[in-house]
C-alpha cells in the first residue's frame, strides 16, 4: 500500500508539472530510501496518467549511457524512460523547431536513434540486434530538469520520465549501407555539435556504452529484469544517449549536429 501511495503521489505531482515550467524538490530527499525500484513504479504511474490524457507511448530513451558522467551522478549503469507521440517528431532533412517555453533548464543532446522492425530479446548478439533495426537516424533529444539546478539522483531522473522533453529525428539512414559491426560501435563515427554562437562540442559513437547496439542490448536486458516493464516491440523508437556534453538551450539559438564516419545527414534545430 505504501509503495502504491508513493507512486500515485509522485506520479500525479509530475504530471501536474507538465507544460508549466514548474520545479520541485527531488524525491530522493523527500522519501527515505527512494531507489530505482520506487522510481520505475513512479514512471509507470506517469505513463498511465499520460496515456489517460491521450498521449501514446512510441518508444524509449536510454539515459546515462555516457560513462563519463556516472561518477558525478553516483550511478553505475544507464537508465531508461518513455517517449510519447506528443514529444517525438521527425524532421527529415528540414530544419526542426523546438519550443522550450514550458521546459525548465532545458539542454540539447545529439544522439543516434534506432527504429525497431523486430523486437529484440535479452542475450542477443550484435548481429541479431542489428537484424531487429530497420532504420537509424541522427537525433536531438531535449532534456530538462524539474529539479532546480539539475541537482538530482538517478532514481529522481527515472521517476521524472527520464528527464525527457522532446526528440527530433533527422533523415533516416538505409541500414543496407552499414554492417552490423559499424552500427555496433560506430568506430568511424564522430559528431560535432555546433551552436550559432560559436560553441563547439565533439563526441564519438563509442561513448554510448561502446555503441548504439550495445545500448539497445542493455535496454532489452534491463526490461526483462524489471517485472511490470513492457518488453520492446516492433515499431518502437529508441534513442541511445548523448554523444557529447549536454548543452543549455535558450530561445533564438540554432544548433547543428554534423556527423562523419557514417552516412547521417546534418541535423539542424532552431530553438524558440
Amino acid at each position: 500500500m505504501q509503495e502504491s501511495t508513493v507512486a500515485d503521489r509522485f506520479g500525479a505531482e509530475l504530471v501536474a508539472l507538465l507544460g508549466t515550467k514548474g520545479q520541485i524538490a527531488p524525491f530522493s530527499g523527500r522519501q527515505p530510501g527512494f531507489g530505482l525500484d520506487d522510481a520505475y513504479r513512479v514512471a509507470s504511474r506517469v505513463r498511465g496518467l499520460r496515456a489517460a490524457r491521450g498521449e501514446r507511448p512510441v518508444g524509449r530513451k536510454i539515459g546515462f549511457t555516457n560513462r563519463s558522467i556516472w561518477a558525478e551522478r553516483g550511478i553505475s549503469a544507464p537508465v531508461w524512460g518513455d517517449m510519447f507521440d506528443s514529444t517525438v517528431t521527425e524532421a527529415g532533412n528540414a530544419r526542426a523547431v523546438v519550443d522550450i517555453g514550458a521546459m525548465p533548464e532545458p539542454k540539447i543532446e545529439p544522439e543516434v536513434v534506432l527504429h525497431l522492425g523486430r523486437a529484440p530479446e535479452p542475450g542477443m548478439s550484435p548481429d541479431e540486434l542489428f537484424a531487429c533495426v530497420d532504420w537509424a537516424a541522427p537525433g536531438f533529444e531535449v532534456v530538462y530538469s524539474v529539479f532546480p539546478g539539475w541537482a538530482f539522483s538517478a532514481p529522481d531522473a527515472v521517476a521524472a520520465h527520464g528527464i525527457h522533453g522532446a526528440l527530433v529525428i533527422g533523415e533516416r539512414l538505409d541500414l543496407s549501407t552499414l554492417s552490423a559491426a559499424e552500427l555496433a560501435d560506430f568506430s568511424g563515427l564522430t559528431v560535432t555539435l555546433s551552436g550559432d554562437d560559436g560553441t563547439r562540442r565533439h563526441g564519438v559513437g563509442t561513448a554510448v556504452l561502446g555503441g548504439p547496439l550495445r545500448a539497445l542490448g542493455f535496454l532489452a536486458e534491463e526490461l526483462a529484469q524489471r517485472p511490470g516493464s513492457a518488453p520492446l516491440s516492433p515499431g518502437e523508437i529508441i534513442t541511445t544517449g548523448t554523444l557529447t556534453e549536454a548543452m543549455p538551450l535558450s530561445p533564438g539559438q540554432v544548433w547543428t549536429a554534423s556527423f562523419e564516419g557514417v552516412g547521417f545527414a546534418p541535423l539542424e534545430l532552431a530553438v524558440r
